[in-house]
């Protein structure tokens, strides 16, 4: 239903405005900004005009958000700060529907028209709210050699459709925070399994298209995904640590030979000392990393073991076999020393031109960062000190929606730059370009958030006292339910 709203809208609009090719392009842009306006305040169904305001103070502010309160201040939102913290805690949003809205939009592809999609964590850090349930240690990476952290915090799963070139945009689809008792992997196949089928839904894909390419960064168990995702038309790209060993497939099994037959081949140790004859090897000039060479080598798989996750496999352990790759480039930007980078895919046969689509993606997975630093420094996601982690989810969808709002107005608003500032050539404005001058053409588009109707404040606390209501403290951390905890095992570990 959102995205038949967004397409009879986005009809209705070039309807008005002409017919031409620029008219017909600009009236595409501007109809579907309108039209997921209205579908996000429809989404809005509890405070919804004061969300909705909300999300347009973080759009039209000056400058970075810094605190929640000072959106109150802004002129788009034309209530008090206690409707503003009404909203942000009492509102309601529906999720579904604005996930499907998010998802009938268009959706960025490579240029052989295949969607790329990143998956990736990012934590909202609260290490000081004791009083916040569901926090887990999340880790922090610091600036110097082994600085890394665990702190305490909400660590919420993204996915973002990735453009081609090098970009700071992506189009962010679907965000869910992961709980202590979550199984991280299960959580993800999960959440690329709903994408994909509401980007199937939405038409972005149809039989006989290239399957979704899903990239992720080390830490992910990309071989139980493959295994979790086997039925999807998906394929993984996952960086691997540069210590692992897979194996080759078994040899085939002699007629004399005795016993139980041999389940792993040949060991492939990723350090080496040497590695047999690749099946594909590239070299490509960059003018970013110099010569890039990449290999590939196919049919690996890793030895799983019946613990983990796959205490509880019925029969056999699957064999899951894939192609590795190694990449070796000349240099990194900022003079660092370049080590050799270890992917491995969900598929078997690479040929040279696969192996360089895929190094190529991989490298791409790296525009999701810039988006998380525009949420984080700029839209001010983790800005606000809430204790209630639902109220976290709420404040986590508003801000995916205006940053989609700043990807649809990409085309629409002028280059506000500074004196300083170099000019940015037609269409290639950062995110940050596009939220400066949003503000202009706020006005432009859909406005269906009603205006405040005039009252009176509340009492509030009564002058001189306190709070005595202490609030629950909550352990931090991985603990298993009641009903799940083995014997003898501590249910309020952390």
């Amino acid at each position: 239903m959102a995205v038949a709203f967004i397409m009879a809208w986005q009809a209705e609009t070039v309807e008005q405005r002409g017919t031409g090719a620029e008219g017909a392009e600009g009236a595409d842009a501007a109809g579907l900004l309108a039209g997921f306006r209205r579908e996000l305040h429809a989404c809005l169904t509890a405070r919804a005009d004061a969300l909705f305001e909300l999300a347009d103070a973080v759009l039209c502010v000056d400058g970075p958000v810094r605190t929640l309160v000072e959106l109150a201040l802004a002129p788009e939102h034309r209530r008090g700060h206690g409707a503003l913290y009404d909203g942000f805690n009492g509102g309601r949003v529906e999720v579904a529907r604005l996930r499907r809205a998010v998802a009938g939009l268009p959706v960025p592809r490579g240029r052989d028209g295949r969607i790329t999609l990143a998956v990736d964590v990012s934590p909202w850090l609260r290490p000081e709210a004791a009083g916040s349930p569901d926090r887990l240690f999340c880790h922090v990476h610091g600036r110097g050699k082994g600085q890394a952290q665990m702190i305490p915090g909400w660590p919420y799963s993204f996915v973002a459709a990735l453009e081609p070139g090098r970009t700071s945009w992506t189009a962010v689809l679907d965000a869910v925070r992961l709980g202590p008792g979550d199984d991280e992997t299960a959580v993800t196949a999960g959440q690329i399994r709903e994408v994909v089928e509401r980007l199937a839904e939405a038409g972005h894909w149809r039989d006989g298209e290239a399957d979704i390419l899903i990239v992720l960064d080390a830490g992910y168990d990309v071989t139980r995904l493959a295994f979790l995702l086997a039925d999807l038309p998906v394929e993984l790209l996952a960086r691997m640590r540069s210590d692992r060993v897979l194996h080759f497939p078994a040899p085939p099994r002699q007629a004399c030979a005795v016993g139980r037959p041999a389940r792993h081949g040949a060991a492939f140790a990723f350090a080496g000392p040497a590695w047999p004859r690749p099946r594909a090897a590239t070299t490509t000039e960059t003018p970013r990393y110099g010569t890039a060479c990449a290999q590939a080598w196919d049919r690996l798989h890793p030895r799983l073991a019946r613990r983990g996750a796959w205490e509880d496999h019925d029969g056999d352990l699957p064999i899951l076999e894939g192609t590795v790759i190694r990449l070796e480039v000349d240099h990194l930007p900022g003079d660092r020393a370049p080590k050799p980078l270890w992917l491995w895919w969900s598929r078997a046969g690479a040929t040279p031109a696969d192996v360089d689509r895929l190094w190529q993606a991989f490298l791409r997975r790296f525009d999701i960062e810039h988006t998380f630093r525009l949420f984080k420094q700029t839209l001010g996601w983790t800005a606000p000190k809430t204790r209630d982690p639902a109220a976290a989810d709420r404040w986590t969808w508003l801000i995916i929606a205006c940053h989609t709002q700043l990807r649809l107005a990409r085309d629409l608003t002028a280059d506000l730059r500074r004196p300083w500032e170099r000019p940015a050539p037609p269409g290639r404005l950062t995110p940050a370009r596009v939220r400066r001058g949003f503000r202009r053409l706020r006005p432009t588009t859909a406005l269906p958030a009603s205006a405040p109707k005039p009252t009176r404040p509340g009492p509030g606390r009564p002058p001189g006292s306190k709070n005595t209501r202490q609030a629950p403290r909550h352990p931090v951390g991985k603990h298993p339910k009641p009903d799940t905890a083995k014997p003898g095992q501590n249910k309020q570990a952390g």
